[in-house]
């Protein structure tokens, strides 16, 4: 009865101690020879029961190396809108073990394949659709490949930095229209990463101490093109700096526009105050923002001449 209640033949097998001998109730034992996902029982009717086992066939065939078997694989396209159902705290560890178990960008091509990824980042999904030039996919396959990597060398990753790549698309496609409405940069970038958030939040609960250095994240990429010095000196001490760095780089990985944000940043993290002061104060580009936040300079008031005369024009 056990066996019967899993999910995939592949996990249904057990191994019997009093004689040493593997038992199979359900034909697992060929499949994994196979190197099939086989789910136990009628598959469109598994999958109404519990929608999220389509995202589990997805990751566990990502994890084991194996395909799904075309039975099990058909009806995923077509009842992939059923996970609108499934609680978004549920959704929000299951993508937690899609991409933090070694198999990220497998699963994530997984997720692309059966059409669950705009079951579950609808947004993001979208965003790489209308992206022709590949650009922003590129970039979230050089994050996953970077988060497999930390994972195989058993370093952490933070789920804020995870989803800061994995909706960055939708972030940029929400920002992009905000501007086209003539709405301000910085107000445009905050609205933004608002929007997409909440949007999120409608099918995967991601929480607070997730989502705010997510969208610190975001923010931080537009202050990189800053060389006036109090604000590189600012950011260089924010706490999310690392974070923020290591984003860019991911972006420069898309675009080669961001080469001489890269090089400048990383040069500045080597260098002593007086080093990066005199860098800026010699070939410093002006930013554009850089004084947004300073008083008005004071206007010198003319003395007048005596008797009352106004000064010639010269």
């Amino acid at each position: 009865d056990d066996a019967v209640r899993r999910d995939f033949t592949a996990n249904a097998l057990y191994y019997a101690i009093e004689d040493f001998s593997v038992r199979d109730y359900v034909g697992g034992f060929e499949d994994v020879q196979a190197r099939k996902m086989k789910l136990i029982g009628e598959p469109e009717q598994r999958y109404r029961e519990d929608p999220v086992r389509m995202l589990r066939a997805v990751r566990l065939a990502a994890k084991l190396g194996f395909e799904i078997d075309p039975g099990s694989a058909s009806p995923i396209p077509q009842l992939a809108p059923l996970l609108s159902e499934a609680a978004p705290a549920r959704l929000f560890e299951e993508l937690l073990k899609l991409f933090l178990s070694g198999n990220a960008v497998a699963s994530f091509e997984g997720l692309e394949h059966y059409g669950l990824l705009a079951a579950v980042l609808p947004e993001t999904a979208a965003a790489l659709a209308s992206n022709r030039s590949g650009a922003l996919r590129a970039m979230v396959l050089e994050g996953l490949r970077g988060t497999d990597a930390r994972v195989a060398n058993d370093e952490p990753v933070s789920p804020a930095f995870l989803f800061a790549l994995l909706l960055w698309p939708a972030y940029c496609r929400a920002l992009i229209g905000l501007q086209a409405q003539g709405m301000q940069a910085e107000e445009a970038q905050r609205r933004a990463a608002d929007r997409v958030t909440l949007h999120q939040l409608g099918t995967v609960a991601l929480p607070r101490r997730f989502s705010l250095p997510m969208q610190e994240i975001w923010l931080l990429q537009s202050r990189f093109s800053s060389r006036q010095r109090k604000r590189v000196t600012r950011l260089l001490a924010h706490p999310r700096f690392r974070a923020a760095y290591d984003f860019l780089l991911l972006r420069l990985a898309a675009s080669s526009e961001h080469a001489e944000d890269v090089a400048f940043w990383r040069e500045a993290q080597t260098q002593s105050n007086e080093e990066l002061s005199a860098t800026l104060g010699v070939a410093a580009p002006r930013d554009a923002y850089a004084e947004v936040d300073a008083p008005p300079p004071k206007r010198r008031r003319r003395r007048r001449r005596s008797g009352g005369e106004a000064p010639a024009a010269e």
